[in-house]
C-alpha cells in the first residue's frame, strides 16, 4: 500500500462535522469516512500535514466541533487485482453466467486493511482464472454482494459484466429473496415480527453500526420467524428486506436477542458444550464465531429470467450447537 510519506494527491476532500460527530477524535472521524484506510495510516497522514481543520492543522486526538470543515488529502490506495490463491471453494451452483459459493466462516470476501490474503476474491481469481465480471473493480472480481467475515453461506458470483449488471439490479430492486439462519441468545416474545429501525454508524466505535435516527442513518427492515425455542436460546429464520451493514446483527441485538457468539454486539465470543448442558467441567468449544448463516437465495436467472433457488447446508459448528440445544431440551 502507498505510504503517507509518498506524494499526496492535489485534490482535497472537504468534510463537515455533523452534530452527531461533535467530540469525535480527528482520526476516528477520518476512519469513519475513509473505511479503506486503517486508523494508523490516517494518523500518519495527519502527521504528514495532509489534514486541515479550517486553516489549521491538527493532531489525531483533536476533538472536533459541530460545523467545522475538515480538508483531507489522501494518497491513492492501489487498486490491483488480488493475487490468485488455491483455496478450496464449495460451489453450490455454477453455469456460464454465475456461480454461487458456500462461503466458510472466517473468510473475508475481498481484500481490505489487515486482510490482503486468504480472501474469497483471491480464491475466485484462482478457480475461475480471471474469467469474472469486472464491474466491481479489480479488487472485487465477480463479487455482486458480500457477507461479513464470520457469516457463512451462499454468495453470488457473476461470470461476466452482463450477468453482474442484471444480478445487481435485482439486489437494488430488493427482488432477491435472502433467508438467513441464526442462533440467538434469548427468546423473542413474538413468533414472528418485522424490525423496522434505521441504522447508521456507531457514534463512538467505527467498527460497529447502531440504531440511529437522522444524520447519516438509513432505513432498515428485517423480518424474523422463530424456528425453534430453547431454554435461553432460539433458532430463527431471518429475511432482511434492506441490505445495511451488520443489519441482522444490529436489529436482533436491538430486540434483546443478539446473534449467539457475536463478539461485537452480543458480548460473547464462544460457547461451550458445558454451558448448554449445565456442566462447568465440559469446556469443549462448539462455536467461536457469530451464529449467522446465509442459508437460501432465490433470484431470477440473469439469462433465462426463471426463478433459481440455492440453499447452503448448515455448517458443522452451528449444527453442533443446534444438536446440543435439541438434546438438552429433550
Amino acid at each position: 500500500m502507498t505510504s503517507p510519506s509518498d506524494k499526496l494527491s492535489s485534490l482535497p476532500v472537504v468534510l463537515e462535522v455533523l452534530p452527531s460527530q461533535a467530540g469525535w477524535r480527528l482520526d476516528l472521524f477520518l476512519a469513519h469516512h475513509f473505511a479503506d484506510y486503517s486508523r494508523v495510516h490516517l494518523r500518519r497522514v495527519i502527521t504528514a500535514g495532509g489534514v486541515r481543520i479550517g486553516e489549521q492543522g491538527g493532531k489525531p486526538s483533536y476533538r472536533l466541533k459541530t460545523g467545522q470543515r475538515v480538508s483531507v488529502v489522501l494518497p491513492d490506495i492501489p487498486r490491483e487485482a488480488p493475487r490468485p490463491e488455491n483455496i478450496p471453494l464449495d460451489l453450490l451452483y455454477e453455469d456460464d453466467w454465475l456461480a454461487v459459493v458456500n462461503k466458510p466462516p472466517g473468510m473475508v470476501v475481498h481484500p481490505a486493511r489487515g486482510h490482503w490474503s486468504g480472501t474469497l476474491a483471491g480464491a475466485l481469481q484462482y478457480h475461475f482464472a480471471g474469467k469474472l465480471s469486472s464491474v466491481g473493480g479489480p479488487t472485487r472480481p465477480g463479487i455482486v454482494h458480500r457477507l461479513d467475515r464470520d457469516t457463512s453461506g451462499a454468495i453470488v458470483v457473476a461470470k461476466h459484466d452482463l450477468a453482474h449488471g442484471k444480478l445487481a439490479s435485482q439486489f437494488r430492486a430488493r427482488t432477491i429473496e435472502k433467508e438467513y439462519f441464526a442462533l440467538v441468545a434469548g427468546c423473542p416474545e413474538r413468533d414472528r415480527d418485522v424490525i423496522d429501525r434505521p441504522i447508521g454508524a456507531h457514534p463512538h466505535d467505527r467498527e460497529k453500526m447502531a440504531i440511529r435516527r437522522g444524520g447519516e442513518s438509513r432505513p432498515a427492515e428485517t423480518f424474523y420467524e422463530v424456528a425453534e425455542r430453547f431454554e435461553g436460546f432460539a433458532a430463527l429464520r431471518v429475511s432482511p428486506k434492506t441490505g445495511r451493514t451488520h443489519q441482522i446483527r444490529v436489529h436482533l441485538d436491538h430486540v434483546g436477542c443478539p446473534v449467539l457468539c457475536d463478539r461485537q454486539y452480543g458480548g460473547r465470543a464462544r460457547i461451550t458444550r458445558g454451558e448448554i448442558r449445565g456442566d462447568p467441567d465440559d469446556a469443549t468449544v462448539l462455536l467461536a464465531r457469530q451464529a449467522l448463516h446465509a442459508r437460501r437465495l432465490k433470484l431470477l436467472h440473469p439469462e433465462t429470467g426463471k426463478p433459481l433457488t440455492i440453499e447452503a447446508p448448515l455448517p458443522d459448528d452451528m449444527a453442533a450447537v443446534l444438536a446440543e440445544l435439541r438434546a438438552f431440551r429433550a
